[in-house]
């Protein structure tokens, strides 16, 4: 899949102006705030994974 995923609104001030930007792919530019911002995909999580955090002891009974 080559399409861009496009954000509905700007994440700083919630207008809908938005353009590319030419700084790269996932690059987005607000025209109301003139913010520029970028959309980055992290990965996929796996379904009921669950991490254990550091310094928690059980909390099992």
């Amino acid at each position: 899949m080559s399409e861009r995923a496009a954000p509905f609104y700007c994440p700083y001030c919630g207008d809908e102006d938005l353009r590319p930007s030419e700084e790269g792919h996932g690059s987005w530019e607000c025209a109301s705030c003139n913010r520029a911002f970028r959309l980055a995909f992290l990965g996929l999580l796996a379904k009921g994974l669950r991490r254990d955090r550091a310094g928690e002891g059980d909390t099992s009974i």
